[in-house]
């Protein structure tokens, strides 16, 4: 089954330029009230790989949880956290193999807080995948003064500490980049 969202980003198309495999330990940050990430990720590392719904909006994580429960997802863990806290998320240090951040970073106060909170969560050798928006469309996006580039995510990982990857555009309204942890 496509999921309605793949018109505007296509996770598995994302997961395959970034070698997520099976048994794969990742989190999705601000993962949303759909999970758009958390499933498509879930079936792809399987039940040998584990994938964390994170988000500090408790209703979303009902919602994600109740799928969980109705679709059998049983290496779904849903995680409340203000991702903008360092050392707040009840993951262990240095287990995760990729964070994902999906039109979460520009919609942060403190989006530097987030990717050093994830980075701490990585293994060495892990990775930030932040997926965001290159232009609206409509009333979809995020105001212009808020939208961030792919040039401002190589600023900020490396303030933070992590090595840039590479950038591409993965359609006509979105971008992802890739911040490294060595």
């Amino acid at each position: 089954m496509v999921h309605v969202g793949t018109a505007l980003i296509d996770p598995q198309k994302i997961f395959m330029r970034i070698g997520l495999v099976k048994g794969m330990r990742v989190a999705d940050f601000g993962c949303g009230r759909t999970g758009h990430f958390v499933f498509t990720a879930a079936k792809t590392v399987t039940d040998m790989g584990v994938v964390y719904a994170i988000d500090v909006i408790k209703e979303v994580l009902e919602n994600i949880r109740s799928r969980v429960r109705i679709e059998g997802f049983d290496n779904v863990q849903v995680v409340w956290s203000d991702i903008e806290i360092v050392g707040k998320t009840p993951i262990p240090e240095g287990t995760l193999d990729i964070c994902f951040f999906v039109n979460v970073l520009s919609q942060l106060k403190n989006p530097s807080a987030a990717l050093t909170e994830a980075g701490r969560l990585l293994k060495t050798g892990g990775k930030i995948v932040v997926v965001d928006w290159l232009k609206k469309i409509g009333p979809l996006g995020p105001a212009e003064e808020t939208m961030l580039n792919p040039e401002k995510i190589r600023n900020l990982g490396e303030r933070c500490g992590l090595i840039w990857g590479e950038s591409d555009s993965t359609g006509d309204y979105h971008f992802y980049s890739i911040l490294n942890k060595v």
